[in-house]
């Protein structure tokens, strides 16, 4: 969270408790008036016991006065309510922004992780743990793009065996079409009735992509039972996931390389050397 967002939320805190602090000062001080008034009225009732015109205009006040407390006492329960009102839908805000504090945290060590190795075996490790710990994936894939056939590859899975989901061409279905265009697919109205590896459409993918050139894709069959859709945060996690994961795949991929030609280049000086 920036600077900025924690000094709004701070000054938010700080102005519920001061109308908090305000409102309880005017109570006591509304509570001593009173109680004045009321010693006042003991004093003239034993008067007025005295002199039946002066009671008959202490019951005349006496009336209006209590329907100024009853409109007065209206006004104050309408204002507690309002008070409340505000306490709770603080209350709520905060534990909106402890849980969006709690997921930036969570999605900073797992880039962390993601950029922190470059066996390609263990980025997709970290990419599984991000999918379910994170977005509150079941059952999911993880494909990578073959430059020479232009097919995704299943590589990775939760829920079923990678065998399990099906190659797709780049262009081709839901999931070809959403990395050959870098935008996220996600389905109308929650699960499809069709598992995606039956042949159904997944509940989303998320292409992955390094610039213009598609690197891969995360592809959602179901979520977790507790998780019954995706909010506005979610979607920002798509965004940041898809962009960590394509390039932690990326660099894995470069570097796989440059070492098999390395291994090649030393076993072809080794022979010469000889």
């Amino acid at each position: 969270m920036s600077d900025e967002t924690k000094s709004n939320s701070g000054e938010a805190v700080l102005a519920i408790f001061k109308r908090g602090a305000d409102f309880t000062r005017k109570l006591l001080s509304e509570n001593e008036r009173l109680r004045h008034r009321v010693n006042e009225l003991e004093t003239r009732t034993h008067m007025a016991a005295q002199n039946p015109h002066d009671w008959e205009q202490l019951r005349l006040e006496l009336v209006d006065r209590i329907s100024q407390l009853e409109h007065e006492n209206k006004s104050i329960i309408e204002r507690l309510k309002s008070v409340e009102q505000e306490n709770q839908q603080f209350a709520e805000r905060y534990l909106e922004i402890e849980e969006e504090n709690n997921n930036l945290a969570n999605l900073y060590v797992a880039s962390y992780q993601l950029h922190s190795t470059l066996d390609p075996s263990e980025v997709l490790k970290v990419i599984v743990e991000i999918v379910i710990n994170l977005i509150g994936a079941e059952v999911f894939c993880v494909y990578v793009h073959d430059d020479k056939t232009d097919v995704l590859e299943p590589v990775a899975a939760e829920g079923e065996r990678p065998s399990a989901f099906p190659r797709v061409g780049l262009g081709q279905g839901v999931v070809g079409k959403s990395v050959q265009t870098g935008e996220t697919a996600c389905a109308e109205g929650g699960s499809p009735a069709k598992p995606f590896v039956d042949g159904g459409d997944p509940v989303v993918c998320i292409p992955l992509r390094v610039q213009d050139r598609p690197m891969g894709a995360i592809v959602i069959q179901s979520l977790l039972q507790q998780k019954d859709g995706f909010s506005p945060l979610d979607h920002e996690l798509f965004t940041l996931l898809a962009g960590h994961a394509a390039t932690a795949i990326f660099a894995s991929r470069l570097y796989s390389q440059s070492e098999r030609k390395l291994n090649t280049i030393q076993g072809f000086i080794d022979l010469l050397t000889k």
